[in-house]
This record gives C-alpha cells, sequence and structure tokens, in this order.
C-alpha cells in the first residue's frame, strides 16, 4: 500500500484564491488528487514548514497591512490550525524561510530583511528588520528588493538576495538581532532571486531573474563569502520575449539543478559535475502552463509538480532519478492564482 504525499500550495488571492491549499500526490497511480483550501488569508504567496513537520509559515495580508502566520499541522490529516500572526503597516514579505525558532523574511516592496522568533509558546515576536539601499542599472532596479530570505547549510548565517541592488548578502543572528556580515556584489542589472545549496554545503547555486542565469558560486563557510565560478544561460539564447527566472531547486543526490521560466514556460535542467560543481545544460521543458512561479521535488524524488500562476494550476511531471529528465503527466489540477509549492512529508 502506497502513502500519498500531502502538499501545500501558496497562492495570490486577488481574483478568486481563498488562500492557502492542500492536496495530494498518488504515486500509485500518478495524480494530484484532493485540492482542498487550507487555511483563509490574504495572498499567503510563499509558505515553508519547520523540519519537524509540526507547523507551517505563510506570508499574509490583510488590507494595508501585511506579515506572518504561524499554522499547526494536524499529523494525521495535514490540515492547518492557525496559531498566531505578525503584521505591520504596508506590503507584505514575498519570501520566508524557518529553523529552530526563527523565522526570517525578505520583503520585495520594502527592500527589508526580517527576523521574527517561533516561542515555545507557538506565537510568533517580531524581532529585528534591516532596510536595504541602492539601486542598479535595470528599469526594476529602482530601489532594493529583497527576493530571498534563507538560512546557509550550517545554519551559521542569513543568506538574502537582493533583485534590486544585485548583491547577494550574509547576516549573523547575535542574540535576536541581525548584523549584516558579508556581500557579494553580482553583475549589474542581474537580480539575483533565489540561490540554493549543493548537498555537500560548498557550492551555491544562484539565479537571477532579470538576466536569467545561474551564478555557480563556492560558499566558505567558515567566513560566510562567496566567491563567482561558472555562469551558465537558462533560457533559450534565441528567446527574446519576456523571461522571469523564477525558481531554483536541486535534487538531494546534488547531481541536477532545475530552474524556472516565466515568459518561456519552462524548467531547465542541468547536471552537476560530480568534481567541479560546475553545470552543464541538458533540456528544456514546458511547464503545461503560464507563468511558472515555482515548483517542487517530490518526497521520492520521481515527480516534479509544477506551479502555473497565470494559467491557476498544478502540473504533475515523472522524473527520470538517472537523467534528470522530466515527462509530462496526465495529471492538471486547478488551483487559482497558484505561486509556491511545499511537499509536508
Amino acid at each position: 500500500m502506497t502513502i500519498n504525499y500531502v502538499g501545500y500550495a501558496g497562492t495570490y488571492t486577488r481574483k478568486t484564491s481563498k488562500g492557502v491549499y492542500r492536496f495530494e500526490l498518488d504515486p500509485q497511480s500518478q495524480k494530484l488528487t484532493a485540492v482542498e483550501v487550507a487555511a483563509e488569508v490574504g495572498s499567503p504567496t510563499y509558505v515553508t514548514i519547520s523540519d519537524d513537520k509540526r507547523y507551517l509559515f505563510s506570508i499574509a495580508q490583510d488590507g494595508e497591512s501585511g506579515g506572518v502566520q504561524a499554522y499547526k499541522i494536524d499529523p494525521k490529516t495535514g490540515k492547518l490550525t492557525k496559531l498566531d500572526e505578525q503584521l505591520t503597516e504596508g506590503k507584505s514579505p514575498c519570501h520566508l524561510s524557518f529553523y529552530k525558532g526563527k523565522l526570517v523574511t525578505g520583503n520585495y516592496h520594502k527592500g527589508e530583511v526580517g527576523l521574527y522568533s517561533f516561542t515555545a509558546e507557538e506565537t510568533l515576536v517580531a524581532e529585528s528588520f534591516i532596510q536595504h539601499s541602492g539601486s542598479g542599472p535595470h528599469e526594476r532596479q529602482e530601489k532594493s528588493h529583497v527576493h530571498f530570505a534563507g538560512f546557509t547549510p550550517e545554519r551559521n548565517y542569513v543568506v538574502v538576495c537582493d533583485l534590486g541592488t544585485d548583491e547577494l548578502v550574509t547576516y549573523r543572528i547575535t542574540g535576536n538581532q541581525l548584523e549584516r556580515h558579508q556581500t557579494l556584489t553580482l553583475k549589474p542589472g542581474s537580480g539575483p532571486r533565489h540561490i540554493v545549496f549543493h548537498p555537500n554545503g560548498k557550492t551555491a547555486y544562484l539565479l537571477t531573474e532579470l538576466s536569467s542565469e545561474v551564478i555557480v558560486i563556492d560558499y566558505h563557510a567558515e567566513t560566510g563569502s562567496f566567491t563567482e565560478k561558472q555562469t551558465i544561460l537558462a533560457k533559450p539564447a534565441d528567446f527574446t520575449d519576456t523571461n522571469d527566472a523564477s525558481a531554483i531547486h536541486i535534487s538531494s543526490d546534488g547531481k541536477f539543478v532545475y530552474t524556472g521560466n516565466r515568459g518561456h514556460n519552462s524548467i531547465a535542467l542541468f547536471e552537476v559535475d560530480p568534481k567541479t560543481d560546475k553545470l552543464t545544460f541538458v533540456e528544456f521543458t514546458s511547464t503545461g502552463g503560464e507563468w511558472p512561479r515555482d515548483f517542487v521535488l517530490d518526497p521520492s524524488e520521481s515527480f516534479i509538480v509544477a506551479s502555473n500562476q497565470h494559467s491557476g494550476n498544478l502540473v504533475l511531471f515523472a522524473r527520470d532519478q538517472q537523467t534528470g529528465k522530466l515527462t509530462q503527466l496526465d495529471s492538471v489540477v486547478e488551483v487559482p492564482e497558484v505561486v509556491c509549492v511545499k511537499f509536508l512529508n
């Protein structure tokens, strides 16, 4: 008997979406099923799940205020129960990550990095907020746009991608305060969006939204600093229409990197050189919808689920674990204004 994998989808709620959606993946029938509203909340565009699988944290927008919410996950059903929220005036963050009682956020509109504590009493406490400044040459780089805030592999630093200033920044958490530590300045106009780390903890892969490239970077854990070593195009060289690169993910064996293309509406596959960690492009696969904001490998890594925002659907792909290649399956479900996807299991 196979067990279905439970997943969650974050959305915009500008039109018909109600908030965070729950769905299941049946690996035996190779179908996405049981789509339902898990939590009614305004524009939970990004969600993350605690390492112990007990809690889900989401972005939240309520009128003119934005921030974060915390939910308890029912271990049997995957249903969500709201625990707490922290909202402040202005636009909500666009990204968040959680590790051992610390929730970090990136706010695109405010150009701000945020730190919250999640207490033993299951409450959220706003702790520290750092405002970025600067700009870049692209028309969308009129000011700072923090697009990603996460943790380095050894968890000693918070790493931040600033699309507006073309910077990759590391922070220390001292007590409950963020302290800026190191900054890597990237190619002007590239627009760094998201970053993932190789399982070896020594290499990072940074996706640039504006130039649609992957920058391969050596990560120096002892100093929290980075050194560039390769840049490779993540969209077709002859694709001249608008393309905004979106998500980047890596297989747990460290052999393959995947990136999303909004505009070309594809997932790019790259193979990782086992000696150098550099990338070689393999192929593009259509995401079966419009504007793929994100995608996720399932817990078995035999499948990938793509989330297409403009067409409002989740599309299932089989994944060959030896070659990394994707094949679209006959399973498409509607999730309105879908942005990000995460699996619980």
